[in-house]
């Protein structure tokens, strides 16, 4: 009774799963293998639920076909212009040396000739899926290894999807030559790109506008247009995954692909549950006893083999070997496409049921062990980095256009690490102090917001400490990093540190429970967006400007200036502003930290962050606003080092020792001050004024870098150390 129940079949497998992957979470396993592992409980080696339920296969397809559309959506021309070559070569040549050396190890093993070429085959390919939903989960979808290996897997999948096709003719289900086959899957796949580009061009633009109104609408029509083209794709003799991922293509360029993407996440997390569990409930445990053997050499192979032949091909190709080892792990698992092949085998009778379990056996093992290699990608990495320069040029072109843009970085640099929304705002208003700053960024489109700033771009991954080795530390005062990630900016640290950086690290917190862990680890800075936005817009939510009454009746209108660092107006008084003089605006309230100040005199002085209201005819305000704005930054100030700390000892020949620190009158002749005593090495801090000065003290003296040189000079050097 319960097995014709198919929602009572859809409950049980939900909360079995939501079991397992809380133990899972509780044992610090990824969901992943949970759900696989409850696939396994839930099929045929286990309690037999999902035998025959074709609603999890379909709910398994529905999330497949979202996920592939999520991602076709983040794709642009950009990014194929970037990893496209890399893309297509590593692509190709994995699967060709990969099917060459599965077939050998097939044939070593006693296999026949077509049962070993299908599962050579099948080891070609890897999941499109699980990898997408890893490099999500770690946030790495858009750094240079995430691109290329989506790049890479969508040309395995038309790989895949043109080997079915071929296979399917050999099985005498299609007529005609091979020759005709060919250019018939190839007229078929022209007409459906250019019928998808046409509604490209005239169609989807219009509907997008007219759904938009309505996020949930907005949201179906989304889903709709996946789902739909999934299944033309399929009618047409390709794969589902082909046409909800060239769905998502099609609205790349819109703009509401952001808030279909946002929209669909949840969606795509819950269905894909189903195809983890269809995947697990597809072994059937009781034969593992004769594949056993095979399925653990087939799977080292995919697990070690594969990840080989990428890195080889990309090393070739000019990329780090980083690079090519996080690109590598992406193809260390088998895929859906395996077993898809396996099934249509047995079909057309090539394999029988022992040859599809082997396939569905190494699929489980390999998936199970390359997510494990993903999520500890990093802690892999370091540990083999020092065997792997096999795989890497001596000089990695593809990566190290680094040199020539910044070979012309002085000292002061501020480099800034990400140029997304909030590092473009950080980016712009440090140029607007005449700052000198480079920026690292993976997103193709970065180079052109750093050309619209005056910023050059190095295109590369933060987080790779073979990027950091090429960046001009030594010339850096400040390292910026924008990334949300909380291990990332502590593994960042952990870096700038091994590399022997001298300068100031400000990274952002995604949250308050972050900030002290940051600057435990020894940030200087700890940026937080969302606080300081916030505490901004309260800022002006109470500004000066609406204390004020409205002038609706009248020809006045208000403006709320603020003052920014670096303003020609700061320390200034009011009166000494000639905006009531020459323009006819008057200063009615000026809000400093959440204090009003109304109707202040000329004699009233302004600073940095304060709010201005300013009041006078509408025509004149922006004028005022714009002079109020103008800036005046120190031509240079970004190379120079405004203070510095040296250690003096005091010996009897100087004309110190003797002295009282208020006699030697330090802080009047030589504009420095001692802010530090040592004596029989205990430190006071700082020291009394009237402190007498003796033979072995050690002062620490801060002061403008001429002003200690002259001090020095008119004693004698400081010691070593």
């Amino acid at each position: 009774m319960f097995q014709d129940n198919p929602f009572a079949i859809v409950s049980a497998v939900l909360a079995l799963a939501a079991a397992i992957g809380a133990a899972g979470l509780k044992l610090r396993q990824p969901l992943v293998i949970s759900f696989l592992l409850a696939g396994i409980l839930v099929g045929p080696s286990g309690l037999r639920l999902v035998e025959h339920a074709d609603q999890i296969e379909l709910f398994a397809n529905i999330g497949i076909a979202i996920l592939l559309f999520v991602v076709g959506l983040r794709l642009d021309v950009g990014m194929i212009r970037t990893v496209g070559k890399v893309a297509l070569a590593t692509g190709i040549g994995q699967v060709a040396f990969t099917s060459v050396i599965g077939l050998a190890i097939g044939l070593l093993m006693g296999m026949s000739f077509i049962p070993a070429l299908y599962v050579a085959v099948a080891l070609t390919f890897s999941s499109t899926i699980i990898i997408v939903k890893l490099l999500s989960d770690k946030k790495e979808i858009d750094s240079l290894h995430g691109r290329i290996s989506v790049g890479f897997l969508i040309v395995q999948d038309i790989a895949a999807i043109l080997a079915l096709v071929l296979l399917t003719a050999l099985g005498g289900q299609q007529g005609g030559t091979w020759v005709q086959l060919a250019w018939k899957v190839l007229l078929k796949g022209l007409g459906f790109m250019a019928a998808v580009a046409v509604m490209m061009r005239w169609v989807i633009p219009v509907v997008l506008r007219y759904v938009a109104r309505s996020q949930e609408l907005l949201a179906l029509a989304g889903i709709t247009w996946a789902v739909l083209l999934a299944v033309v794709a399929e009618i047409l003799g390709f794969s589902k995954e082909v046409g909800a991922f060239l769905a998502g293509v099609s609205l790349a360029s819109t703009e509401q692909r952001d808030a279909i993407g946002a929209r669909l996440v949840v969606l795509r997390d819950f269905l894909l549950l189903f195809f983890f569990i269809d995947l697990g409930a597809r072994l059937d445990l009781a034969a593992l006893g004769t594949d056993a053997v095979r399925a653990a050499l087939f799977s080292l192979f995919v697990l070690v083999g594969n990840p080989l032949i990428v890195m080889a091909i990309m090393g070739v190709m000019g990329y780090r070997k980083r690079t090519g080892f996080m690109c590598g792990l992406a193809v260390a698992q088998i895929s859906e496409f395996s077993l898809i092949l396996g099934a249509l085998g047995v079909r057309l009778g090539h394999m029988d049921a022992g040859d599809m379990n082997l396939i569905t056996l190494v699929g489980i093992l390999t998936i199970c062990a390359s997510t494990y290699m993903i999520l500890y990608s990093g802690p892999i990495y370091n540990r083999l980095a020092p065997y792997l320069n096999l795989f890497e040029r001596r000089i990695a072109h593809r990566e190290s256009a680094l040199r020539d843009v910044t070979g012309g970085a002085s000292k002061g640099l501020f480099l800034l690490l990400g140029l997304g929304n909030y590092g473009t705002e950080i980016a712009r208003h440090l140029r607007r102090r005449d700052r000198t700053v480079l920026a690292v960024d993976f997103d193709p489109h970065s180079k052109e917001r750093g050309a619209a700033l005056g910023v050059p771009v190095i295109y590369g991954d933060a987080s790779d400490p073979e990027v950091l080795a090429q960046l001009p530390l030594a010339d850096t005062r400040w390292i910026v990093s924008t990334m949300r990630d909380r291990e990332l900016s502590l593994a960042l640290m952990r870096l700038l540190r091994d590399a022997g950086y001298a300068g100031r690290i400000a990274v952002t917190a995604a949250g308050p429970a972050d900030v002290e862990a940051l600057r435990y680890a020894g940030a200087n800075e700890v940026l937080r967006p969302f606080t300081d936005a916030a505490e901004q817009a309260a800022e002006t939510l109470t500004g000066a400007v609406y204390a004020l009454p409205s002038f609706a009746d009248w020809p006045v209108d208000v403006r709320e200036v603020s003052l920014y660092p670096g303003s020609a107006f700061a320390g200034r008084k009011l009166g000494e502003m000639p905006i009531r003089r020459d323009m006819g605006v008057s200063v009615a309230a000026v809000s400093r930290a959440g204090v009003l100040h109304l109707n202040p005199d000329a004699s009233f002085p302004v600073f940095p962050g304060d709010r201005l209201a300013l009041v006078g005819d509408p025509g004149n305000l922006d004028q005022a606003a714009e002079y109020l704005d103008d800036r005046q930054f120190p031509a240079g100030s970004e190379t120079q080092d405004l203070l510095t700390v040296e250690e003096f000892e005091i010996s009897d020949g100087d004309g110190l020792a003797g002295l009282t620190l208020r006699d030697t009158r330090l802080r009047k002749e030589y504009h420095v001050a001692a802010i530090s005593l040592c004596r029989s090495g205990i430190w006071s801090t700082p020291p009394s004024p009237e402190e007498t000065l003796k033979p072995g003290d050690r002062l620490l003296i801060l002061g403008p870098r001429d002003a200690v040189a002259r001090l020095q000079a008119s004693t004698r050097e400081p010691p070593a150390g």
